[in-house]
């Protein structure tokens, strides 16, 4: 079944993905690299390749966001951030308030940057402060202590129109308590946008086998507390681990969790695309040298019916607005409660675990602590 033509003017967003890191954090699964003598013109080369790819499929199309993720995006040098800027403006057109995300780390040498990439055209940093402690930062491996955090913040703010900064909670032998305290300082700094994240242990990484993850019981309290506070500073949930002032949520993450579209570029990038009527899951090779060798650079499949609307559950429930009826039964063709399953969804309405609200089916707070279970029970 193809995608109703309705969307097809849609704008999208545009992820691209630095794959390198100066060190490999203990608790991180992402696609990242450590990796010496790494070839910045041959990479510059590449990527500028790899959007004109993009750009011959993709022609007429309005950019929406742009987000440089990793890895480590502020290891890339300005020029080149600017280098893939000026080629997706003479790509695409581009909304004239189109949001510039660069994620970077605060050690002072990726913090004397900022200037450069915001004359390359960023807007927006996203910082990855972790903690504001010295000996949990180093526990979970990061190469900044909290006074490098707190001074590339405030140069972050002198520089960019927005920012955002990151914490991990529920750390190994973090209580409510400190939780709360860490968490008062950090709003005491009156940010615009938090990302906040409980840890989790993955496989693979330095921290599994290690590392023992926060009990359910601990995790719920420490997540409560989170909500609890972020809402009296102004900053509610608008996404389970995003918090924002009104009109200061990204827009960029925002086009994921709507089931917007995006084009993912660089080792390991994930995208979806509206090509012919039809909605691809597009997934770049991981490997940094196979991706930079320019061969079997990607490989697609179309999404089925049945992945679309399971794709579109997930994502829209993280949101604390929910899932939009009228743009379910857009992309799907059937109303979102003729789809899902009907005993799961009327048992999780009347344990106040879902909502019904102004066309949205929205988790309620106690069911966002269970949404793997909720959205498991509720595809048919």
């Amino acid at each position: 079944m193809a995608v109703s033509k309705v969307h097809r003017a849609q704008p999208f967003a545009v992820y691209l993905h630095w794959p390198f890191c100066l060190a490999k954090c203990p608790y991180c699964d992402f696609n990242s690299h450590v990796r010496d003598g790494i070839d910045q013109d041959a990479w510059r080369r590449a990527l500028l390749d790899e959007l004109d790819r993009a750009a011959e499929r993709l022609p007429g199309r309005e950019v929406s966001s742009i987000f440089f993720g990793g890895g480590t995006p502020s290891l890339m040098p300005p020029e080149t951030v600017g280098a893939v800027l000026e080629r997706i403006a003479a790509r695409w057109s581009m909304d004239p308030e189109v949001e510039i995300t660069l994620e970077a780390n605060p050690t002072s040498v990726e913090a004397g940057r900022f200037r450069g990439y915001a004359a390359a055209g960023v807007n927006r940093l996203s910082l990855g402060v972790q903690a504001l402690n010295d000996k949990d930062l180093k526990r979970l491996g990061r190469n900044h202590d909290a006074d490098e955090a707190m001074a590339a913040l405030n140069m972050a703010r002198q520089t960019f129109a927005r920012c955002n900064f990151d914490l991990i909670y529920a750390r190994p032998g973090q209580d409510v308590a400190a939780w709360r305290a860490e968490l008062d300082r950090a709003l005491e700094l009156e940010p615009a946008h938090l990302s906040l994240y409980q840890l989790t242990i993955e496989k693979g990484t330095a921290f599994d086998g290690t590392v023992q993850a926060a009990d359910e019981d601990l995790a719920a309290d420490l997540y409560e507390a989170t909500q609890e506070l972020c809402q009296d500073a102004g900053l509610p949930a608008y996404e389970i681990s995003n918090h924002a002032a009104p009109g200061q949520e990204s827009r960029h993450n925002l086009a994921y969790w709507h089931y917007g579209e995006y084009l993912g570029l660089g080792p390991g990038a994930h995208g979806r695309l509206l090509v012919d009527g039809q909605r691809l899951a597009t997934v770049q090779r991981t490997s940094p040298e196979g991706w930079l060798s320019g061969e079997r650079r990607q490989t697609e499949a179309v999404l089925s019916h049945n992945e679309r609307a399971a794709e579109m559950l997930m994502m829209g429930l993280r949101l604390s607005e929910g899932v939009d009826g009228a743009a379910f039964l857009a992309e799907i063709g059937v109303p979102l409660e003729g789809y899902l399953a009907g005993p799961a969804l009327d048992r999780f309405v009347d344990y106040r675990l879902l909502i019904w609200r102004d066309g949205y089916l929205a988790a309620s707070p106690e069911g966002r602590q269970v949404l793997n279970t909720l959205t498991a029970d509720l595809l048919p």
